[in-house]
């Protein structure tokens, strides 16, 4: 049972609450609700949601994943980004009820044991200064990994590449323009493009070895918190 009262064997049903400061909940008797299911991190939650709720307001007021931030609450800063269905999406932007497909957090991007591979990268290249967008970059580089995998072009690759073909070579510049959805104001994108280089060429798994453990986990709580 993980921190919000889910389990992965049934769902777990919530009243609607008055959200904290910024949230969409809550907006009184004449808000059309709906009872929602949504699968997350492998924990199914049942809620009861103000047709508007984002999928980003349900995920910080109604379930404390607090992980994903909200920046500009426009879909311009790629804080927010979660994976729902293993494609990256700006949740600020998705409606809750709409979400038919399993959603992972960066709360459960990683593995019982160790971190996700993007998460050691990021942490033994220094890829983060303050932390805020950090959860949104590992997010959404998780999905680009995926979908350059898949052979899915971006704007600087080639024309004469065909789409959905091989893999993408990530390239820094292939890097850059596909990344370019998540902003980092402190100005970490060098370090961030290194990182996921590194996971893309398969080294990551030894840079945590680098970092101590209390490092580790100092970086993570607070780009979680």
């Amino acid at each position: 049972m993980d921190d919000a009262g889910a389990t992965s064997e049934s769902p777990t049903s919530r009243e609607p609450h008055e959200p904290r400061e910024g949230g969409t909940g809550g907006r009184g008797p004449s808000a059309p609700t709906s009872d929602v299911s949504l699968r997350i991190n492998g924990n199914t939650y049942g809620l009861r949601l103000d047709h508007r709720t984002t999928l980003l307001d349900t995920l910080r007021e109604h379930l404390d994943l607090t992980g994903a931030k909200k920046g500009c609450d426009h879909g311009q800063c790629g804080a927010c980004t979660v994976l729902v269905g293993g494609r990256r999406i700006n949740s600020c932007l998705v409606l809750a009820v709409t979400c038919d497909e399993p959603v992972t957090t960066i709360e459960g991007l990683a593995g019982h044991d160790r971190l996700h591979p993007l998460q050691e990268a990021f942490v033994s290249r220094d890829a983060l200064q303050c932390g805020y967008c950090t959860p949104g970059q590992i997010c959404s580089a998780a999905g680009m990994l995926d979908e350059a995998a898949a052979g899915h072009p971006s704007h600087v690759t080639p024309p004469d590449r065909p789409a959905g073909g091989d893999p993408e070579p990530l390239t820094p510049e292939e890097i850059r323009e596909r990344m370019s959805g998540n902003i980092c104001r402190c100005g970490a994108y060098a370090n961030i493009v290194d990182a996921i280089r590194d996971v893309a060429g398969g080294v990551s798994g030894d840079l945590v070895g680098n970092v101590g453990e209390d490092a580790v986990g100092d970086v993570i709580k607070e780009a979680t918190s």
